[in-house]
């Protein structure tokens, strides 16, 4: 029978996918030790993929062949002796495309080399660096359908990130007599990775590399696709920062670097037409790209003022340094970005919040027969919750309450819109019943996808005292009336959802010391210790409790009843409250 399964959802949002593969980049690439690098990749890929049988393959380009290097699950003799040319088998046509190949059932694929009799799918991932293929992933399954699209790019993911590592493991087995340079490098692509101020950072990896190369002169160009320029992003000369000019993509050496996607080295730079003079004393240069999955992010050149300075030693220690800088220079420069992103975010909050706090009415107004209490509080920086009032001469007045859909900025833009079209219909006079057709209409005519807003409508008239009020899907309200409580029964269907809708209106004859209580949901649900939350219960308690107190200190006390509710934990949701006492 075909499985089921479903890659669980490790990760929800995009922040935990980054820094899932910064544990990989981290844990990956702080050894030099191959077979503990791959027992280290063994242990990430069985964390995010279930699998019965996993097997590391790695590359010998000379003989043009795949042989099993770390395994779980396969007999020794298999191990031992496996050799699978380019092109044979799962693993073999994935490393011949560089493609990932997913089988749900093997038995249904021609390209399949039985190794265990009970395998029923398989998933093979070749790890490419630097352009060149050094090695396939493999991971099979006894059931049927196992792995998922899903655990096809995740597996895609963690190869591209760990082939780098395996690459410059196998060059350390090749050059252990170059034990110094190496062991530096282990040690600085953990520290790298732990930066994440791109000025920082770049500081460092001068330094660095400058305990490696005695270089001159040493600069980062990041690409730029958008303008076909490589833009100067760092340059150093005898310790001094110093500034240069953005180049054309594909101009001088570094632009050779990165077309070729190759070190580029040259002995003598008078000799060289594509050399862009930087400094008149600069004999010989050195240009590494800098690549992540496949793409040239930018170039790292360095300068000496000696001929034939750069040898391949130093082509080969900057070779091996680039990948773990051009994650490390990709990973600060969003950072940078998101960081730059999220302050302009957070100062248009900001304006909004003070606009928003100049609109809305923060002190209770003077209403003929009413004594008002109001506070209100967003959940983040501004709220979606609106409240207004209307008076209509001396003895009427309208009284607005409702709640956006939604949360933050968009709610508080669709709150604004409802709060405009109500300062441009409310004035006339209209009963709430028509005013709430209308507003219907208007909305409806402005409609955003996702958008509506509950709300009630009461018109007040002081002389005799009652309210006719209107719903269109917002909390009734409550009313407190010598100790026990009154519900009326209102109900509508909430703006900007459904055209040609009518609405009901009753008409309620309060009496004097009659305490009206609004208030959002973000009252009720307001969670506390345990995922409880306030409730209306509570809310109730306190109102028979306090119902006789002024309305602002009434207001007052029900909302630090929420904050000793809730403790530490934050606002559920925008909280209004507005009580009024009849006089």
């Amino acid at each position: 029978m075909a499985s089921t399964r479903k890659t669980p959802v490790r990760f929800r949002e995009r922040a935990e996918l980054l820094d899932f593969l910064l544990e990989v980049g981290q844990v990956t690439s702080d050894t030099l030790d191959l077979d503990k690098l791959l027992a280290n990749v063994a242990e990430i890929v069985k964390e995010v993929i279930p699998h019965d049988l996993f097997a590391i393959l790695l590359y010998n380009e000379k003989a043009g062949t795949l042989r099993i290097r770390y395994s779980i699950g396969f007999r020794d003799e298999i191990t031992r002796n496996l050799t699978i040319p380019l092109g044979e088998g799962l693993t073999g046509a994935a490393a011949a495309t560089k493609q990932a190949v997913l089988a749900g059932d093997v038995r249904a694929d021609p390209r399949y080399l039985s190794a265990v009799d009970a395998v029923r799918a398989e998933l093979a991932v070749p790890m490419m660096a630097r352009g060149k293929l050094v090695g396939v992933i493999d991971v099979q399954s006894t059931r049927q359908n196992a792995f998922s699209e899903e655990d096809r790019a995740l597996l895609t993911l963690i190869a591209t990130r760990i082939a780098v590592s395996i690459d410059n493991a196998r060059l350390y087995r090749r050059v252990e007599r170059q034990n110094r340079m190496l062991r530096v490098l282990a040690h600085l692509s953990q520290e790298f990775s732990s930066i994440l101020d791109l000025d920082e950072l770049l500081t460092k990896i001068a330094s660095t590399v400058r305990a490696l190369i005695a270089f001159d002169a040493f600069s980062i160009f990041l690409v730029d696709r958008d303008q076909d320029l490589l833009r100067h992003r760092f340059s150093q000369r005898y310790d001094q920062r110093v500034s240069m000019e953005n180049i054309e993509l594909g101009k001088g050496v570094v632009g050779a670097a990165v077309h070729s996607r190759e070190p580029v080295r040259v002995a003598d730079v008078l000799s060289d037409p594509r050399y862009i003079v930087s400094h008149r004393d600069v004999r010989s240069e050195v240009a590494v790209p800098l690549v992540l999955q496949d793409r040239v992010i930018g170039v790292m050149d360095l300068e000496s003022t000696k001929l034939g300075f750069f040898t391949e030693d130093h082509v080969r220690a900057l070779s091996l340094l680039a990948p773990q800088i051009a994650s490390s220079v990709e990973n600060a420069r969003l950072y940078e970005e998101l960081a730059q992103r999220e302050q302009r975010m957070q100062d248009d909050l900001q304006a909004a919040r003070k606009l928003q706090y100049v609109l809305a009415p923060r002190i209770a107004p003077e209403i003929a027969g009413l004594e008002i209490g109001l506070k209100s509080r967003p959940a983040r920086e501004i709220s979606g919750d609106l409240y207004d009032f209307f008076e209509h001469g001396d003895q009427y007045a309208l009284i607005a309450f409702g709640d956006v859909s939604g949360k933050g900025a968009a709610a508080a833009l669709y709150g604004a819109l409802v709060s405009g079209l109500l300062r441009i219909l409310a004035p006339r006079r209209r009963g709430p019943a028509q005013l709430m057709k209308l507003l219907n209409e208007a909305l409806l005519e402005r409609k955003v996808d996702a958008q509506y807003v509950v709300l009630l409508l009461m018109h007040w008239e002081s002389r005799s005292r009652t309210l006719t009020m209107s719903n269109a899907g917002a909390l009734p309200p409550t009313i407190w009336r010598e100790g026990g409580i009154i519900d009326p029964i209102l109900e509508g269907v909430p703006l900007g959802l459904l055209d040609d809708r009518d609405y009901d209106e009753i008409r309620f004859q309060t009496q004097p010391r009659d305490l009206v209580l609004l208030y959002s949901d973000g009252i009720e649900d307001q969670l506390g210790n345990g995922d409880k939350d306030f409730g209306r219960d509570r809310l109730v308690r306190r109102l028979k409790k306090s119902g006789q107190l002024p309305p602002q200190e009434l207001v007052q006390s029900i909302f630090a009843d929420i904050d000793k509710f809730r403790g530490t934990n934050p606002l559920t949701d925008d909280q209004t409250l507005i009580a009024l006492r009849v006089l």
